[in-house]
């Protein structure tokens, strides 16, 4: 419990970033009409591949065309 209280000033943040990144890849997503395979995959990494799974979506699931 002494981790996490004394480390809550850097957690704080990095949750913030996640939910802001998660957030912003969801809308994203619903917005498209075109991604790079189904749409109810990338919700899935999205939601649950964490920090990196809306970096991997705004990277590689978006189709500009």
């Amino acid at each position: 419990m002494e981790f996490i209280t004394n480390n809550l000033p850097l957690l704080i943040p990095i949750f913030i970033i996640q939910l802001v990144l998660i957030a912003f890849a969801l809308i994203d997503l619903m917005r498209r009409d075109n991604t790079r395979g189904p749409k109810w995959v990338w919700v899935l990494v999205i939601l649950l591949v964490n920090m990196i799974g809306p970096i991997i979506y705004l990277l590689v699931g978006r189709d500009e065309a």
